[in-house]
């Protein structure tokens, strides 16, 4: 059985999926781009902004489901350019504490609606 997760706090989908799906034991998010829900404008111009707004909006997704970064057991972060790898990756380091989740990083040609970074995770509930 799988329950979806939707919450107002976070940007609405912008095609047929979900937020997140909790289903045998575990959550998995939809990919999350610097949208800002409470004003629907992109993010941008910034990386460390831009990933922070990523960041965020996954944090409201996984209160949601009644978890936080602590259940995370997955990530994956796309770019579009690697470049910019080190200040994502300080920006989303300080969103863990301990016991890192396992990852990937890749570079992509493009990502939604032009953004250049997208990261999703999966959480054990």
């Amino acid at each position: 059985m799988k329950t979806v997760i939707n919450t107002d706090n976070a940007p609405a989908p912008i095609g047929p999926y979900s937020q997140a799906v909790a289903a045998g034991g575990f959550v998995f998010l939809s990919g999350q781009i610097p949208l800002d829900p409470a004003t629907g404008q992109l993010i941008t111009g910034d990386i460390k902004a831009e990933t922070k707004q990523v960041m965020e909006n996954i944090k409201t997704i996984l209160a949601e489901a009644g978890i936080d970064f602590g259940h995370v057991v997955k990530t994956s972060i796309f770019l579009t350019d690697m470049q910019n790898f080190a200040q994502v990756n300080e920006v989303y380091g300080t969103y863990f504490k301990e016991a890192f989740p396992a990852r990937e990083t890749v570079q992509v040609s493009g990502l939604p609606k032009g953004v250049n970074v997208e990261i999703t995770v999966t959480a054990l509930k």
